[in-house]
């Protein structure tokens, strides 16, 4: 029996079919969340998709976190449910206060999309295990509110502690400190990035570059491995 991984759509997700087929793609079955529902539907792991929740009222993702589906998915996160945020989902993260640090608007204040090159820092979470570290991929982007931001404290608690997972290389395209890209918990089954893996899994479409894939092929080793 394959690995299950929910995939939860708030209102004004635009990704979440995009990242049930990257994971239907990688050998593992996809599984629909609704966020008014507690209930994750027995799944082994849940990504957080992008696209722009509520509208992204107040701040991206301030609202989604209090949907239902968080006060469940944020204690099995704590409890080692492996959790994957992508752009929204990343801000959605923050403002869970599974990850630390927080978004902001583009340093340039306008919304940015474009393939996007990145350093693979970390690749010991359970969602990087298919990368090598320093490896380099390139990644669609599209963000408005991309900048990640942190004390100086909670940056170097990151960096010395191996939690970036991945930097931005050659162009920071959103201001965010130290070129980071994504991060992860201290135990490394949460993991947020501003990039789309789900938009780089077939070469006809997006990047015409498979370099998300191994997002999903990651953790549907590491559950049937389990």
């Amino acid at each position: 029996m394959t690995a299950r991984i929910g995939v939860v759509t708030f209102p004004g997700s635009l990704d979440d079919r995009d990242t049930q087929r990257a994971v239907r793609l990688a050998g593992a079955e996809p599984v629909a969340l609704w966020h008014k529902d507690k209930d994750l539907k027995q799944v082994d792991a849940v990504v957080l998709c992008g696209g722009f929740s509520y509208g992204d009222y107040l701040r991206a993702g301030a609202i989604a976190r209090f949907s239902p589906v968080m006060e469940t998915l944020i204690e099995q996160a704590k409890s080692g449910m492996p959790v994957l945020g992508i752009c929204n989902g990343f801000q959605i993260l923050t403002e869970a206060h599974l990850l630390p640090g927080a978004m902001l608007g583009n340093d340039h204040l306008h919304f940015i999309c474009r393939d996007q090159k990145l350093r693979v820092e970390n690749a010991d979470t359970s969602w990087t295990t298919d990368y090598e570290s320093g490896q380099e991929i390139h990644i669609p982007l599209k963000n408005m509110d991309g900048r990640y931001v942190a004390d100086e404290r909670t940056l170097d608690m990151l960096e010395a502690e191996g939690r970036v997972a991945f930097r931005y290389l050659d162009f920071n395209p959103n201001g965010s400190l130290r070129d980071i890209a994504g991060i992860t918990n201290e135990a490394g089954n949460v993991v947020g990035l501003m990039p789309h893996p789900e938009h780089a899994v077939e070469p006809l479409i997006g990047s015409g570059r498979t370099d998300g894939l191994p997002f999903f092929t990651s953790i549907l080793k590491k559950l049937v491995n389990a």
